[in-house]
């Protein structure tokens, strides 16, 4: 089965409203979910090309990047990770790498296997906080299929899933986290064949973090909370919020046409609803029935409504209807019957006493129902019509919006009713799909805490614990996902105590809520305040800020629980006062108040418990074996935030330094517990920084072998050195690889590269397959700026070298087409291959740091000489370390290595190139390039001959007047001008033959402005290359195009649009293919390869050559980007990959070798002496073979004509012979011969 990365099918939905009536069809289509266990994630090959290297010798790759991969698979970018909150469902590619398969809008917080007892696969469940997937609404939590990548929503959540458990036992997936949905609060079942189900409570009065089942069948619940449910309290009106029906737009059908009773506004915000007449009581026609509305512009969840009945002239409202706006629904109430005190219920035909003596009635909503308008139909009156005295309507949750008309201040009539106060450039935006309007904030230039605030006061009347949460309208409905980011949350909760400072994103595509804060909220002479600003720093010039409000909810802290709960679910009836039956429940309640359970683990019968508590004997890490509790060590001096247990490993993070005593050394945020000797050990030093997540992975280190690597994710920005392995700075991000005992990046070899962001990951699914959540970056190779490639181009390894880039003088005036390569060059520009008298060192050159083997640190030109154990060593330092090499050329055993360089080589001044001998590694004198920006863009050795041609930016070879282009002959060691008739920069040089030299850049030849000129040896004089004024702008790279220099390929950047440009000359006219090229294409170098597997055969590419290109390319159609891409004549395709350390796409600058037999292929090298001798064979076959068949012939011939073979026998000969004398045969040898015979 293939993953689709494109064309997913349209998403299906199931709605929580159904499962309110406890309905199993509604899940009918849910059962099409199901396959089978045996089905495998494949992927598709990408067309690739196979490179013919053999006749190269050795080849690699230059550039400025952290890791590289070929392209093998469909899918694969360089898409860097994403820092805007977002994350993806990745799976992996068959070479190891990961990629996206599903995109959130958020984090993916959770995921689990659903696997029904049948053994049949419902799909993997995954939660979060995201509101879409793929696009596709989602509030929270799905269904996904990995056999076909259909995505099922499960609706009717509200708010975000920490954990998921999903039990094969039971066909059910239980559900924990910071959300409502149906009667219960943060905890909830979801059953394969109905849908959603209660729990048998409702839920936790906190956030749960996670969930765990034991070997005996119960599952335990971690978490933030201290009871079961939420509903203790708004019993009250002081524990209710009045919504503010001031701000709603009032209006009625058939009102009466009194004056003073018509006005259906008479009878809200009244400062004494008891109050009676005119301009206080609305009233309806007589004898007729109509209705009373209100639309407002927020939204809001009433618990309460409150009808006050008139009773004017014995008139009155005898029975009515609550019907929702927009839905049009009817609600359910309850409410006590004030003519006997019975509890009832209502829904379509709710009744008012007509009893004056009853000033109001209260109708307690059933359902929560979120809502922005309501309308109140009458369907019976007393006396001569309808009519109301007041109305008021109540939530449970306090509320205070960022629009402060909607705050509830002066129709409440109360004091201190919650408020907002604003500073900054904002504006009102309407609800469009999210609850209500909200403010919003266009913010441009520098952007940071002064640019933007809203302070949001709630209307808090009790102090206590309350959950705090953070609504934040989708991006999608105002189109402004390209400009949302990060806000700053500073919550004030109480006096005396510091703030809480957190950030959150506002890149969500639909309405969601965060919680911002859990705990205590100090009300009375103390203001709580919520304070939302613009992050700073984010690298934004344009933002969208909005603030829509703020909701905050009282909580049950005397529910008997301290974050931990184990739950049976065979029971039908919980207990809720009484928790010691449960060694878990029992824990916990010896936890100082406040606690929280982050993490559970179960193994077995043991369960490890990790998080924020304490007791006299154990802090923040603890577990129950059974009915037993194990001290492990006596647990950590800081929080546990994340655990996972690998064989008898336990691996943990959090915010912690060592153990509760002091007693192992290293553990800084990281730590591993070993269950069979019951001890904690240090990996490596740790890290710098809080972890928040452990996540495993499989991956290949070192071989082909896939093992299990330790993930740790958090808020840290460097691995701790230890031993001999340097202090490493990370983003965030770290990986230990338990075979090696040490980090990932520490590691040298073909070891792969990985970064970014893990929440969660499934790696046993059927087939071995994995699933993982985050926002990664990850590569077959993790290499600093150079590679090596074999095979047929289509294996990648490293270099025995850490490189470290380094940035160049940001005060630097060199430009782009002044070097090869952009200005602020960091990492490889170009490398070569030193191979003379058995040598075989490999060279780069660029803008780097590195650590020789003597220990000192050598920068911008390095030798690895792999015939001494790849020793590695510098040009020492008199070279300057702010110098740049782009350019490289070796003749003989001297190299020559260009670019923006300074320094001095035997107490002489140093310009822009260095000659280095390399039999002896010392540095040559050699006079400077002067003038213009004194550096080389490009180093061209003449074919067999001592000259060695430097073009760049300068005016001056030594004393020697010699622009744009010179050449050194080593022979004489002096500087020589080719020709007296160019000036200018050049940028590129190529040999079109031994005699030809082709430059291009921004020239003038006798006096006329080219971008592309060539130099005849012979004549000592330069010409403007043929037909060069059709190219648009500057050549910065010219390349052969064919084996004997007639045709070339160039590149460079159009002088009118700034676009890139390709074209290529076929001998005799311009081929513009600058198609191919997408807007942002940079194209670094290029160059032709043979390849193995022919293609179409087209005009501008043989069938057996690709033209690669180096850079940036961008891909057509995908609009993917690509480091390597190649031409085929047809059609661009991806070739390379990278990514850096700065988590963007990097860059390859140049595909070096170690020879230049590019248009050779492997199968027409055989050496001359090889040739003739099997020429010498074959020719002597041939002869045999006619010799025999002549034989033959002539045997056939005389069988034919009868022939009889001549006697042999001396008797045969007959007697009638006679033996002549010698002397008879010899005596007339020497006369004359008789002449010719004559007719007579």
């Amino acid at each position: 089965m293939r993953l689709p990365f494109r064309g997913r099918p349209a998403s299906r939905r199931w709605s929580s409203s159904r499962a309110a009536s406890s309905s199993t069809s509604s899940l009918l289509a849910l059962s099409t979910l199901v396959s089978t266990a045996s089905a495998a994630i494949e992927f598709t090959e990408a067309s690739t090309a196979k490179l013919d290297l053999e006749n190269l010798g050795q080849v690699g790759i230059a550039g400025d990047f952290s890791g590289i991969s070929l392209v093998q698979y469909e899918g694969q970018t360089e898409t860097p990770f994403s820092t805007n909150g977002s994350e993806s469902l990745l799976a992996q590619l068959p070479n190891g790498q990961f990629v996206p398969i599903v995109s959130t809008d958020a984090s993916i917080r959770a995921m689990c296997q659903f696997v029904r007892s049948s053994g049949e696969i419902e799909g993997v469940v995954i939660g979060g906080n995201f509101t879409s997937l793929d696009g596709e609404e989602s509030q929270g939590i799905a269904i996904f299929n990995p056999n076909t990548t259909e995505i099922t929503p499960l609706e009717g959540l509200s708010g975000q899933v920490n954990a998921l458990l999903c039990d094969q036992d039971t066909d059910t997936v239980y559900i924990g986290g910071n959300f409502k949905t149906g009667g219960s609060t943060n905890a909830i079942a979801y059953d394969g064949e109905t849908g959603w189900k209660d729990l048998g409570f409702a839920g936790f009065n906190g956030p749960v973090s996670t969930i765990t089942k034991t070997s005996g069948g119960k599952l335990v619940f971690g978490g933030s909370f201290t009871g079961l449910g939420n509903t203790s309290f708004a019993t009250s009106d002081d524990d209710l919020q009045v919504i503010n029906l001031g701000a709603a737009n009032i209006s009625s059908e058939l009102a009466s046409t009194t004056d003073g009773f018509s006005d259906p506004s008479n009878i809200i915000c009244k400062d004494d609803f008891s109050t009676e007449g005119s301009g206080s009581t609305w009233l309806m026609q007589d004898q007729s029935l109509g209705s009373w509305e209100a639309n407002f512009g927020f939204g809001f969840q009433p618990t309460k409504l409150r009808l006050y009945n008139t009773h004017l002239d014995g008139r009155g409202t005898k029975t009515w209807r609550f019907t929702v706006i927009p839905d049009n629904g009817i609600m359910n109430f309850t409410y006590i019957d004030p003519a006997d005190g019975v509890n009832k219920s209502c829904t379509s035909e709710c009744p008012l006493s007509d009893n004056s003596t009853v000033t109001f009635q209260d109708f307690f909503f059933v359902n929560r129902v979120g809502m922005d308008g309501f309308r109140i139909d009458i369907s019976e009156f007393y006396g001569a019509g309808a009519g109301f005295n007041g109305i008021q309507l109540f939530q449970e949750d306090v509320f205070a919006y960022a629009i402060n008309d909607f705050n509830a201040a002066t129709c409440a009539g109360v004091d201190n009713g919650s408020s907002a106060t604003t500073t900054g450039p904002w504006e009102t935006s309407p609800s469009l799909n999210a609850s209500s309007q909200y403010l919003t904030a266009d913010l441009t230039g520098t952007i940071n805490a002064d640019s933007a605030a809203v302070t949001f006061s709630p209307r808090i009347r009790e102090s206590g614990h309350y959950s705090v949460n953070m609504y934040t309208p989708g991006c999608l409905q105002d189109n402004t996902c390209s400009t949302r980011g990060q806000v700053n949350i500073t919550v004030n909760s109480e006096s005396g105590v510091d703030p809480k400072v957190l950030s959150l994103y506002q890149t969500n595509n639909y309405h969601k809520y965060d919680q911002v804060f859990f705990g205590f909220l100090e009300a009375g002479t103390f203001q709580p305040t919520v304070v939302m600003t613009p992050l700073a720093g984010q690298g934004l010039s344009e933002m969208t800020i909005v603030a829509q409000r703020v909701g905050f909810t009282h909580i049950n802290s005397t529910g008997g629980l301290n974050g931990m709960f184990e739950f049976d679910p065979n029971d039908t009836e919980i207990d809720d006062d009484d928790f010691t039956d449960s060694q878990f429940d029992t824990l916990s309640t010896g936890f100082s108040s406040g606690s929280a359970v982050n993490t559970l683990v179960t193994s077995g019968d043991v369960t490890y418990i990790g998080g924020n508590f304490s007791s006299d004997s154990v802090q923040n890490i603890i577990a129950v074996n059974d009915d037993t509790v194990q001290n492990l060590d006596g647990g950590l001096n800081g929080e546990v935030n994340s655990l996972y247990l690998n064989n008898t490993s336990l691996y943990v993070g959090g915010d912690f330094s060592n153990t509760r005593d002091e007693a192992v050394d290293g553990l800084s945020n990281v730590a591993v517990y070993s269950t069979s000797d019951n001890s904690f050990s240090a990996l490596g030093a740790g890290l710098d920084g809080p972890v928040l997540k452990v996540v495993p992975v499989k991956m290949s280190v070192g071989d082909e072998n896939q093992e299990v690597v330790i993930t740790f994710t958090g808020d840290f920005a460097a691995i701790n050195a230890f031993d001999d392995n340097p202090e490493v700075a990370v983003d965030g991000f770290a990986a230990w690889v338990p075979s090696k005992s040490n980090w990932l990046t520490n590691l040298s070899g073909n070891v792969p590269g990985l970064s970014g962001i893990l929440c969660a990951s499934l790696i046993d699914l059927p087939d071995g397959d994995s699933l993982l959540a985050g926002s990664v970056a990850s590569s077959q190779i993790g290499a600093n700026g150079a590679a090596a490639l074999y095979g047929d181009g289509d294996v990648l390894g490293g270099f025995p070298v850490q490189l470290n880039p380094t940035k160049t003088d940001s005060n630097s005036t060199v430009t782009k087409r002044e070097v090869a390569i952009a200005s602020n060059v960091t990492g490889v520009a170009t490398g070569a291959f030193y191979t003379n008298n058995d040598n075989n060192v490999t060279i780069l050159a660029g803008h780097f740091d590195a650590t020789a083997t003597n220990g000192t640190t050598v920068r911008n030109l390095i030798f690895i000489d792999a015939e001494n154990d790849n020793e590695l060593t510098g040009i020492g330092s008199t070279i300057s370390e702010d110098s740049t090499f782009v350019a490289l050329g070796i003749s003989d055993d001297t190299l020559f290595a260009g670019g923006d360089v300074s320094g001095t080589a035997d107490d002489a001044e140093v310009g822009g190139i260095i000659s280095y001998n390399l039999a002896d590694r010392t540095l040559n004198n050699i006079p400077a390039l002067s003038g213009a920006n004194g550096t080389v863009s490009s180093i061209a050795v003449r074919p067999n001959n001592p000259e060695v041609y430097v073009g760049g930016s300068f005016d001056n070879a030594g004393e020697l007047g010699c622009p744009g282009v010179c050449f050194y002959s080593t022979d004489l060691q002096q500087w020589d001008r080719p020709g007296v008739n160019l000036q200018g920069s050049a940028h590129c040089l190529m040999w079109s033959s031994d005699t030809v030299l082709v430059a291009g850049g921004s020239l003038i030849v006798n006096n006329t402005s080219t971008f592309l000129a060539r130099y005849d040896t012979d004549r000592m004089s330069w010409d403007t290359f043929a037909g060069a004024s059709s190219i648009p702008g500057p050549v910065e790279v010219v390349v052969p195009a064919s084996s004997d220099g007639s045709q070339a390929w160039v590149a460079g950047r159009n002088n009118s649009t700034g676009e890139a440009y390709l074209m290529k000359y076929d001998g005799s006219n311009w081929n513009d293919v600058s198609d191919i090229l997408v807007d942002g294409t940079e194209v670094r170098s290029l160059q032709m390869f043979t390849v193995t597997d022919s293609h179409d055969d087209t005009d501008l590419v043989d069938k057996n050559r690709v033209l690669m290109l180096m850079g940036h390319i961008v891909i057509p159609d995908t609009g993917d980007t690509a480091s390597v891409a190649f031409y085929d004549g047809s059609s661009l395709h991806a070739y390379a990959l990278t990514t850096s350390s700065r988590n963007t796409a990097g860059t390859i600058s140049r595909i070096f070798t170690e020879k230049a037999n590019f248009f050779e292929s492997s199968g027409g090298n055989m050496p001359l002496v090889f040739v003739v001798l099997i020429g010498l064979a074959i020719s002597l076959a041939l002869v045999a073979l006619i010799v025999i068949a002549g034989v033959i012939m002539d045997r056939i011939r005389k069988k034919r004509e009868g022939y009889v073979p001549a006697p042999t026998s001396m008797y045969d000969r007959g007697s009638g012979l006679q033996r002549i004398p010698p002397a008879e045969l010899l005596e007339n040898l020497g006369r004359e011969r008789d002449g010719p015979p004559q007719i007579r």
